[in-house]
């Protein structure tokens, strides 16, 4: 057995096809098949069960699963703290996709002139996936939001942030002096879809008002619920730091009178996988 082997069996358990592990690894599905087959055969047992569009790992496919992830995990923190000089190495970052593009470049460009020496990866997901990776060191750190239900992840709040009320410009509330809450229950919402906790924080803000939004339309991407609210689909809540690079005519932005809606931007890391200083710089950046 050899560590490509484990490597290659952990990315087609991720996958559930060898096909698609095949081109995520950039090797043939051939020399992929080979090479679970050679570690089959070292078991004496069949660590995926194959079906005819998709692979499933067996008992023993799972335990070597997790121990895979173990080795693997111990071998990179090895190499991480052997290497460790605070200047150089890599560090991988998950961010949920209402926080990537809005908050990241800024902290990506900062840190970059501050280590030019060191290779920053970015994985953009939902928090679920997010935590997962973190959880199983496939990522140093996630940017989300809060709540982050994990039991074994350390988590630091950044900042909170205001939810801010889009609407279309010719809008009966645009002429309003000041909107209130209550004011937009009588409107339909266009909302990210329910892997998003975007959706879940405007929830849950409209529901502690004694009223449930009715989502019209759900979608993937934030910037498509903007561009909807501007053909007159609905109404919706942005993040602020969506808000400041918005630089469209066709919506307008409302903050809310009284008690605004918000969410709490945090970052989350794995406290028993090796601490880089280059990931404390990383951390340290963020905070800032």
């Amino acid at each position: 057995m050899d560590l490509d082997q484990l490597r290659y069996f952990l990315q087609v358990a991720r996958e559930g096809s060898f096909t698609r592990a095949a081109e995520t690894l950039h090797i043939s599905q051939p020399a992929l098949s080979r090479s679970i087959q050679k570690l089959e055969e070292e078991f004496g047992r069949p660590v995926f069960e194959r079906k005819t569009r998709s692979v499933e790992l067996t008992d023993a496919g799972q335990l070597l699963q997790s121990r895979a992830q173990q080795v693997l995990s111990i071998l990179d923190d090895t190499k991480s703290e052997l290497m460790d000089d605070g200047e150089s190495g890599r560090v991988r970052i998950g961010a949920i996709p209402t926080i990537a593009p809005y908050f990241l470049p800024t902290v990506l460009r900062r840190f970059s002139q501050k280590f030019p020496r060191a290779t920053v990866f970015v994985q953009e997901s939902t928090t679920d996936v997010l935590l997962k990776s973190c959880t199983q060191g496939e990522i140093d750190l996630a940017v989300l939001a809060l709540p982050v239900p994990a039991k074994y992840l350390e988590v630091e709040e950044l900042f909170d942030e205001e939810l801010l009320l889009v609407l279309p410009t010719d809008h009966p509330l645009v002429e309003k002096d000041k909107i209130r809450v209550t004011d937009v229950e009588p409107f339909p919402f266009v909302l990210l879809d329910e892997a998003h906790c975007l959706s879940d924080n405007i929830v849950s803000f409209c529901r502690q008002r004694s009223f449930q939004p009715v989502a019209v339309e759900r979608i993937s991407q934030l910037a498509m619920v903007q561009e909807l609210v501007s053909l007159s689909h609905g109404i919706s809540m942005i993040p602020a730091m969506a808000r400041q690079l918005d630089q469209s005519d066709r919506r307008v932005y409302r903050s809310f009178a009284g008690k605004k809606p918000t969410r709490t931007v945090a970052v989350a890391w794995n406290p028993y996988r090796f601490q880089s200083r280059l990931l404390e710089a990383f951390r340290e950046c963020l905070r800032q």
